[in-house]
């Protein structure tokens, strides 16, 4: 694509897009933001008069907004359920197509997303945000030049003490699929698959809990929840094993009596040193029969994709996404990786319903419980 405007679409005008998409878009050069939808009216007519151009047009109906022919990309920014069939319409209408995380509520719609956007040839990329932190980068550079050796363990860390939301559909099993482990967890374990370049999965056993969600009055960030309409879990736990034997613990918790908590973190283990998220990045190892810590310093620059200054992480992902578009090269989340994200979390859910392993083929796809 030339250095024309890249024309934008926005569907979906609540917490997300107003809190992290639009605003970051809004500082990319070459970008104008021209078509908003929501079933809410009002909505899509607030983006539009904070963030549109003049003339831009507001719907309620999605599939009214993918017929403009004239908009070259499309973010979805809507619950769980409806992003596998917005982004799909969104390809099969000829747009790029970033679509909010989790990928999609279930894997089997997450695979005909990929599927769709490599028949069509078009971009599809996941906002999985934490990916473009200073720290993150940093440490994925650190990996890709061999400082770790083999990653053979890790852990993705997504544990909250008691911060459930209680605004939108968060709680609501229908609508987004499940609760901290596809909310939070996701981006956990993410970040802790791109870190390690690890996507080849064995064997995925977890469990999940709702042993918090019924608590009456309870004390919690955002205010007290209502026990009839927690209907996900508020814990849930796994243990991963890689097709090379690596192996990731991941722990996902909106609600949890622990003061360990972390979130959006990775722990990463290799046979020549180690990192982890615990107080800023730190990197351990052993040289000259002495143990080391080391705690870099991240607003030097030096790093790939990194151009200094203070670029939050929402304006990081913006800015890369439309160069992939612009330069027509992958996206920094490829879709493909994001599917074996959304593959492991629902074989989290089965191992808890069913008590048992699940395992994948060579296709890199869950087959069976044992």
């Amino acid at each position: 694509m030339s250095e024309r405007t890249i024309r934008i679409g926005i569907i979906g005008c609540g917490g997300i897009a107003n809190g992290k998409q639009m605003p970051s878009l809004s500082k990319v050069a070459g970008v104008e933001l021209v078509a908003f939808c929501d079933i809410v009216k009002e909505k899509a007519e607030k983006a539009a008069n904070d963030y549109g151009v003049a003339d831009a047009d507001v719907y309620t109906d999605y599939n009214e907004l993918l017929k403009d022919t004239s908009i070259d990309v499309i973010h979805v920014c809507t619950p769980n359920k409806s992003h596998a069939p917005i982004s799909i319409a969104a390809l099969e209408a000829n747009k790029h197509v970033l679509c909010e995380k989790p990928m999609a509520k279930t894997a089997s719609e997450a695979r005909q997303m990929v599927e769709t956007a490599k028949r069509v040839g078009k971009k599809l990329t996941i906002g999985y945000d934490n990916r473009y932190r200073n720290d993150s980068f940093y440490l994925k550079e650190l990996v890709d030049q061999d400082e770790f050796g083999d990653i053979y363990f890790a852990k993705a860390h997504a544990i909250r003490r008691r911060a459930v939301p209680t605004w939108g559909v968060f709680l609501n099993e229908e609508e987004q699929g499940g609760g901290p482990l596809i909310d939070i967890g996701t981006h956990a374990l993410d970040l802790t698959l791109w870190t390690m370049n690890n996507y080849k999965v064995k064997s995925v056993v977890g469990n999940v809990y709702y042993k918090l969600s019924d608590t009456e009055n309870a004390a919690n960030a955002f205010g007290p929840w209502d026990p009839k309409e927690f209907t996900v879990e508020d814990s849930a736990f796994a243990f991963i094993t890689m097709e090379n034997g690596a192996t990731v613990s991941l722990e996902a918790s909106w609600a949890l009596n622990t003061l360990d908590v972390d979130e959006a973190k990775t722990t990463l283990c290799g046979t020549k040193a180690g990192a982890d998220m615990k107080d800023g990045l730190r990197i351990n190892g052993e040289k000259l029969s002495r143990l080391y810590v080391t705690k870099p310093d991240l607003n030097a620059g030096g790093v790939a994709y990194y151009s200094g200054g203070s670029e939050s992480q929402a304006d990081k992902e913006a800015r890369l996404w439309i160069e992939a578009i612009r330069n027509d090269t992958e996206p920094v989340v490829k879709a493909e990786q994001a599917l074996v994200v959304s593959e492991i979390l629902e074989a989290i859910y089965e191992s808890a319903k069913t008590g048992k392993a699940v395992y994948f083929n060579e296709a890199n796809e869950p087959i069976t419980s044992n």
